[in-house]
């Protein structure tokens, strides 16, 4: 990530410029669609299985379904080659980023309280590796337009892609440690995620675009 790199000139509209937002919009819809199933099972499956960092996750999932409506928004219509619409949709997209840090912290101490361990479930386990799989790729792809549009929101929407596979992969480690009573594995994941989701949220607002 290259810091202070913020978004302050009008994009120029070359016939690659536009083909790009035109891929970054679609990658949107394509997300939100999987955002959808993915959000629904992985709530299904950690309500379940009572794992917090699984039903996080899964909640991660709006955030990040609105951080593609957020990109969508931006890429239609007018807005297309409008600064000011740059800016909004990068400071909303930050929003998004930290909508799910208080959801993580208030969740893993009411489990806590209630002495709830999580246990493994077959559909976590398979919605979460799609996930593991799919999501980075998006991910990758869409910090690769952040940069050729040179918009922070698309890169921030892409970074929550990475975010969200990552925590596919801790999930899916807190729940296969728990078997072996390592129970205080899961809400630590949650509580990280929290943690890199108001870093990330943070790098958003300023307006940092991947360099890598």
């Amino acid at each position: 990530m290259v810091p202070d790199q913020r978004i302050h000139e009008r994009p120029a509209a070359s016939a690659d410029w536009l083909r790009a937002a035109r891929v970054a919009r679609r990658l949107s819809v394509v997300t939100l669609v999987w955002l959808g199933v993915e959000s629904t099972l992985g709530l299904a499956a950690g309500l379940a299985a009572h794992s917090v960092a699984l039903i996080g996750w899964a909640l991660s999932a709006l955030v990040e379904a609105a951080a593609s409506l957020i990109v969508l928004w931006r890429f239609t219509g007018a807005r297309t080659l409008s600064p000011g619409a740059e800016s909004t949709a990068r400071k909303a997209i930050a929003l998004s980023f930290w909508l799910l840090a208080p959801y993580l912290v208030v969740h893993v101490a009411y489990d806590l309280g209630e002495g709830h361990r999580a246990t493994p479930t077959v559909l976590g386990i398979v919605v979460t590796t799609c996930s593991l799989v799919g999501m980075p790729a998006l991910g990758i792809v869409k910090r690769r337009l952040g940069r050729r549009l040179v918009s922070a929101a698309t890169s921030g929407e892409g970074t929550q892609n990475l975010i969200c596979g990552a925590m596919a992969a801790g999930v899916l480690a807190g729940l296969w440690l728990n078997t072996l009573g390592w129970w205080w594995v899961d809400p630590a994941v949650a509580l990280m995620l929290a943690a890199v989701a108001v870093r990330e949220g943070t790098r958003a607002w300023r307006g940092h675009i991947c360099s890598h």
